[in-house]
């Protein structure tokens, strides 16, 4: 009986979602998320499988938001769970990341144009060799760079011009940030070597790293959900990385969730 109430309960809310067109926001720790809540109206919390998820209006459009938590694995969960119960057409991740190109800095904004995971593949003597995933239905091998779907990223760089970004405060004085588009790499460890960086640059020309990224993506992928990542970085991942995060960890988020209201926002 308590089964069937679930159910029941679970089966009127994702088919009330249907009749609507909803996108999906996603951030994997609360900074990501606290501006995009602050400006959400008609709120409500939705439990599923211990997972939050927030339903509401966003500069005029609907969404539903979530916090995936840290890692690739919560991220797929949190992005099935989001895809499955709530159907959004389109999903955008909300957050930070540590820098690789060595033109960016803390503060500034990467439009993901392509994801993919740096720790996925095989190790071998002459360094990382990088594989595709497959899709445990078909087994039909997955591109190993994932494209983010270009009408957002399109609005993404068409939003940003001229938007107010609060500025960055760095040693040499105050600046506004940069925003670009390069692609952003994925694994599940908090990058802090400039060793890796530059293997990352080379390897993948990465503009940044982060943790949840190219699951989201490589979910979206699979299921046909059009995606984008926008990511600000806290830090150049190098070895000033972890003193880095903390001091532009909050500007950095909100910057990246000012963007995503913007592109919620457009036409």
């Amino acid at each position: 009986m308590k089964n069937s109430i679930l159910f029941l309960l679970l089966f009127t809310f994702t088919t009330s979602s249907d009749a609507q067109e909803i996108t999906g926001i996603l951030g994997a720790f609360p900074p990501e998320l606290v501006l995009l809540q602050s400006k959400m109206e008609n709120k409500k919390d939705t439990i599923i499988a211990h997972i939050s998820f927030t339903k509401g209006t966003l500069n005029g459009r609907s969404v539903v938001l979530a916090q995936t938590g840290i890692g690739k694995v919560n991220a797929a969960i949190t992005t099935t769970l989001m895809i499955q119960y709530f159907k959004p057409k389109e999903i955008v991740f909300s957050g930070i990341a540590g820098g690789i190109d060595p033109a960016l800095f803390p503060g500034d904004i990467v439009i993901g144009t392509q994801v993919t995971y740096h720790d996925y593949g095989a190790i071998e003597d002459t360094g990382m060799k990088y594989l595709p995933t497959k899709n445990p239905w078909t087994m039909a091998v997955n591109p190993v760079m994932y494209t983010c779907d270009s009408a957002l990223v399109q609005k993404a760089i068409s939003v940003s011009t001229g938007l107010n970004f609060s500025k960055v405060f760095r040693e040499n004085g105050s600046f506004a940030p940069a925003v670009t588009k390069g692609i952003i790499v994925t694994g599940d460890v908090f990058v802090s070597s400039e060793t890796a960086t530059e293997r990352l640059r080379k390897d993948l020309n990465a503009a940044a790293t982060e943790m949840e990224g190219a699951a989201i993506a490589q979910t979206c992928f699979q299921q046909n959900i059009p995606f984008l990542i926008i990511r600000s970085l806290s830090d150049n991942a190098n070895k000033k990385a972890g003193d880095d995060i903390r001091s532009f960890y909050k500007i950095a988020a909100e910057n990246a969730a000012t963007l995503v209201m913007a592109v919620v926002g457009a036409k």
